[in-house]
């Protein structure tokens, strides 16, 4: 199984979303993340999707996208010619015995506080999602309260773009 990430340039209206992910499910196909945003231009929004699967899967993702009327482009971004990032928001226990750990972690991981209380710490971390998941698995031990993660988010490096045409 091979990851993909998939760039689709929508309409933005109401019901395309739908649209879009009901064909996933359709089909058969699980979504891993899902982001979804405006772009440049009002009328189009940009969806991000990743998924595991093969190649046969591939070519029937881009077959059946291709035939919804509001979808204007997609794409497969290619790993080696993509930068992609996610964003975690997790708050931790404050706790004076373990605090220099957590920020220690905090620094080396160039996140940010972004919330202090006095029984917790909401963290801001943004990266690739390898990043993403060893900050997590080192903070654990601290005591995660909560924690929300988006989805990836991705560009093609250099001129290339999704709905230049």
């Amino acid at each position: 199984m091979t990851k993909y990430v998939f760039g689709i340039l929508v309409a933005n209206k109401f019901g395309v979303l739908t649209r879009v992910s009901s064909m996933f499910t359709r089909r058969g196909f699980n979504i891993d993340t899902l982001t979804v945003g405006e772009t440049q231009s009002p009328e189009f929004s940009r969806i991000t999707i990743s998924m595991m699967g093969d190649e046969y899967s591939k070519t029937q993702i881009i077959k059946q996208l291709d035939k919804l009327h509001d979808v204007k482009q997609v794409e497969v971004m290619e790993r080696d010619e993509t930068v992609t990032r996610e964003l975690l928001l997790i708050k931790i226990k404050n706790d004076s015995a373990t605090r220099q750990d957590v920020l220690a972690a905090v620094d080396v991981f160039r996140s940010k506080i972004i919330d202090y209380s006095p029984d917790a710490l909401c963290i801001e971390i943004t990266g690739e999602s390898s990043k993403i998941n060893a900050f997590i698995e080192l903070i654990k031990p601290y005591g995660i309260m909560e924690m929300c993660r988006t989805g990836l988010v991705a560009l093609e490096r250099g001129g290339n773009c999704l709905g230049c045409d």
